[in-house]
């Protein structure tokens, strides 16, 4: 009879050959392939409880993506964004090079409160237009975005740093500081990237030469659409309002969905007075906000099936059995190889609950110590950005409108660089050993 661990990737080996293929939409592989995979497994009658705490699980996700759109898309329309957008549209000068570097410079910032959707929402809802505009690839846009999230994934207040905090029971400073600089030489790394995909959006696009008049005429025409929809006179209130859920995620004055949910409360009042424009808006913003929440939603059936039936753990246990002996004195690099495709398949919280401590158990056998494994088991979360099982993807994919196949073939390879940049220099410079 087949394991249960095998019946797991043979699910996630189906889940990714349908959406790879166009065969099933992420929404429809994520509701039926773990249904299946748990009838066939022999689960059915806990398969309904299973799928209900699934979706109670994701449910503040899901919160969040809904009212963190309709939020960004209410002041996106009120024109938050429109001074960036010209200030970038002056320096750029029709250049792709500087849109890309420009756009690495805007979702840098804007990834520093450490959430990854909200990085998304700021960088692509600023930048979008833009890249419309010059008939830039969304793909690109999408590529440099990621990068910083890839850059924030090291920060102590990210949330892998908080999963390997638990688990293995390290303070912050010792996990964080030794890998300062990877997060300097990754963001080096990511600043070149989007130099050369800028270069080589400008050689099949060219550059368009415009003069400063002709320049404010691109960037007024750009900017056109919606033009009864601005509010430019609340502009610093719009930002103020903006600013204040950015502190208070960080601060944690309130859950951050509770937060979202204020904001475009008091985005709608403030921006549009009249019952009719505010439904307008809602209405406007809907169709994307459902359409990432529906697959957050059908995450959670699938997260919620591999974890009632333990298959999670199981997998886990799989990748521990199979590491040959001779490969102990190598485990933190062994780690670090590991940790971007088993993160990848299994999510970050099984690899960091289930998989890395007994990886850090093994390591301690050969004289490794816990604090090494820790930094070790970080250097794969680029890669792990890629995986279809969390939200956030399905949130940039959707806002760009690109499917999940098309990104993962354009993005894998710089997203490996990335993740051997910070091995290659945690490694150089003793972070941990190999």
């Amino acid at each position: 009879m087949i394991s249960l661990s095998a019946l797991g990737f043979i699910a996630i080996i189906v889940f990714l050959g349908l959406i790879m293929s166009k065969r099933l939409t992420a929404f429809s592989a994520l509701i039926f392939i773990p249904i299946v995979f748990g009838l066939v497994a022999g689960f059915g009658p806990q398969l309904g409880s299973m799928m209900a705490k699934g979706l109670v699980g994701v449910a503040p996700t899901a919160i969040l993506m809904l009212f963190a759109i309709l939020f960004f898309g209410v002041v996106s329309d009120a024109g938050l964004f429109d001074p960036v957008i010209k200030g970038i549209m002056k320096a750029v000068k029709g250049d792709p090079v500087r849109v890309t570097v420009g756009t690495a410079v805007l979702a840098a910032a804007a990834s520093l409160e450490g959430e990854g959707a909200v990085t998304i929402m700021i960088t692509i809802t600023a930048m979008l237009p833009l890249y419309r505009r010059l008939g830039m690839r969304p793909v690109v846009l999408a590529m440099i975005t990621l990068f910083t999230i890839g850059l924030k994934s090291l920060v102590p207040w990210a949330g892998p740093a908080a999963r390997i905090m638990t688990s293995l029971q390290v303070e912050a400073p010792d996990l964080f500081n030794p890998l300062i600089p990877s997060l300097v030489l990754g963001f080096v790394y990511a600043m070149f990237a989007s130099y050369w995909l800028g270069k080589i959006e400008q050689k099949r696009l060219g550059v368009v030469h415009v003069d400063e008049m002709a320049l404010s005429e691109m960037a007024s025409t750009l900017l056109a659409e919606g033009a009864d929809l601005k509010r430019p006179k609340l502009l610093w209130v719009n930002l103020l309002l903006t600013v204040a859920i950015m502190v208070g995620v960080v601060q944690r004055w309130l859950p951050t969905s509770v937060l979202f949910v204020i904001g475009t409360a008091l985005a709608l009042i403030i921006n549009y007075r009249s019952l009719k424009d505010q439904q307008a808006r809602l209405a406007a913003h809907a169709k994307g906000a459902l359409t990432v929440v529906g697959v957050v939603f059908a995450a959670g059936i699938f997260m919620g099936i591999f974890t009632g039936t333990k298959t999670v753990d199981a997998m886990a246990a799989s990748l521990i059995t199979i590491i040959p002996v001779t490969w102990g004195p190598h485990m933190a690099l062994l780690t670090a190889i590991i940790s971007g495709p088993a993160a990848f398949l299994l999510s970050v919280d099984a690899f960091y609950f289930g998989v890395l401590p007994i990886l850090a158990k093994t390591a301690s056998i050969y004289g490794i110590s816990t604090i090494e494994v820790a930094r070790a088991s970080m250097m794969g979360l680029p890669i792990h950005i890629l995986t279809p099982l969390t939200g956030t993807i399905w949130l940039l994919l959707g806002m760009l409108d690109i499917t999940w196949d098309e990104m993962f073939k354009f993005c894998l390879p710089w997203m490996v660089g990335m993740s051997l940049v910070f091995m290659i220099t945690a490694m150089m410079l003793g972070a941990f050993a190999f």
